[in-house]
């Protein structure tokens, strides 16, 4: 049984390394300062040249995402877990599912129809960041939900038996043990969205500028940016689109280790 598990646990990692070393060795050469500091070019002959203003577009719409989804799906997973009794608790979790489910290039055309269309805004930073909440919504829940019920039953009957209220045994008990697991399926949903191309191409649209406008301006991304650069025949926008890759998982791993710090000091300063 522990070949078996050994073997299994080999099948899921290899690829993983294989990947993430063909992203380093192909992203290397042309990812430096001058790349996180400076534009693209506008000829994808030229070298040189960088991908700032879709770092900052990433980081900017994946920021505004985590505020939209991240506190209403760990609130939706509270209710899931803590509530269950409800009779709406079978009709969250469906439509979870159901979201879960659902391709991106879907939330692409419903944010499309609904905000940049419908609503005026045009493409912007704000419908992408919209498209990428309501995908990093639905794991956030469900990864969410795993992680609280993974909090013992003890502790909540003691903080009851101590005459707690349900409000303080979730924000007092629960929320505080569970504080790490909660960190780590947030960051499974930023993984997700900061990496997602299809929404972004009918809400944010990409640009090659720094904006920092919400609405009324296309706002550029790392992944459309590397698709442009991937999906063309010229060397060096070939390597700056690996570097571009390169990067976005630097910025993954940066997002996960702060986040996992952040909720362990919060963790160790209510322990205190």
């Amino acid at each position: 049984m522990r070949s078996l598990l050994l073997f299994a646990v080999a099948c899921a990692v290899i690829p993983l390394f294989i990947v993430i070393g063909v992203t380093v060795q192909r992203g290397l050469p042309a990812f430096g300062w001058e790349f996180l500091t400076s534009n693209p070019p506008f000829n994808p002959t030229a070298e040189g040249g960088g991908y700032l203003p879709m770092i900052f577009g990433t980081i900017y719409m994946t920021a505004i995402a985590v505020l939209l989804a991240v506190p209403l799906g760990v609130t939706a997973a509270i209710f899931l877990v803590e509530y269950r009794e409800s009779k709406l608790v079978p009709v969250v979790r469906f439509f979870t599912d159901v979201m879960t489910g659902v391709p991106s290039i879907f939330v692409g055309l419903f944010v499309f129809s609904s905000l940049v269309i419908s609503g005026g805004l045009g493409f912007g930073t704000l419908p992408g960041a919209v498209g990428l909440a309501v995908l990093m919504l639905p794991i956030v829940v469900r990864s969410s939900e795993e992680v609280l019920r993974l909090v013992p039953q003890d502790l909540r009957n003691a903080a009851y038996g101590l005459g707690a209220r349900r409000r303080q045994v979730v924000t007092r008990v629960v929320l505080p043990a569970a504080g790490p697991g909660l960190a780590t399926s947030s960051m499974l949903a930023v993984a997700r969205g900061a990496g997602e191309t299809a929404p972004l191409l009918l809400t944010a649209l990409g640009a090659r500028a720094l904006v920092t406008d919400l609405v009324g301006r296309p706002q550029g991304a790392i992944p459309l940016q590397v698709l442009e650069g991937a999906r063309g025949a010229f060397q060096p926008a070939i390597a700056r689109a690996w570097a571009g890759a390169l990067t976005l998982m630097l910025l993954v791993l940066l997002f996960t280790i702060g986040a996992r710090l952040i909720a362990r000091r919060s963790q160790l300063t209510g322990g205190n």
